[in-house]
């Protein structure tokens, strides 16, 4: 199992989110090779500007894991975390980060680098065509 394979576990999250009206973003938590919390965007959902993917999925995995830190998880998701999710992602000590598409608006590696932990890995570009084109189609439908 590489990075694209569990990208496309995340993908197939982000397609769920976006069929209830969401924003398609999707998150996968991987742990030593397992999958322990899959997630998507609810800001609409649950009328929670803090709900997307990542937080959903940090919270899962937190609550797998029995603790707060994630430092031998990787989180996938499609699009570049903003810069709350970043911050949560930095709080909780994520070991690696692996994102689809750029967020050249909203994205935290434009508006606060700094926020991930040091020790995070980042991986960006994975299947990031795919990943750009569901939002792209999204708010297409939308206008």
């Amino acid at each position: 199992m590489d990075d694209a394979y569990f990208m496309k576990l995340a993908i197939a999250e982000a397609k769920l989110a976006g069929q209830k009206g969401e924003v398609p973003i999707g998150a996968v938590v991987v742990c030593k090779n397992t999958v322990i919390a899959r997630a998507y965007n609810l800001v609409e959902t649950l009328n929670d500007v803090t709900a997307h993917a990542e937080m959903q999925a940090i919270t899962m995995a937190s609550d797998y894991l029995g603790g707060k830190y994630l430092s031998e998880c990787s989180l996938y998701v499609t699009v570049e975390p903003c810069i709350m999710c970043a911050g949560a992602l930095g709080w909780a000590q994520l070991g690696r980060l692996v994102y689809g598409a750029p967020d050249p608006k909203r994205g935290y590696a434009e508006f606060a680098p700094l926020a991930l932990h040091p020790k995070c890995e980042v991986v960006s570009g994975v299947l990031a065509e795919e990943c750009a084109e569901l939002v792209r189609s999204f708010f297409k439908k939308k206008r």
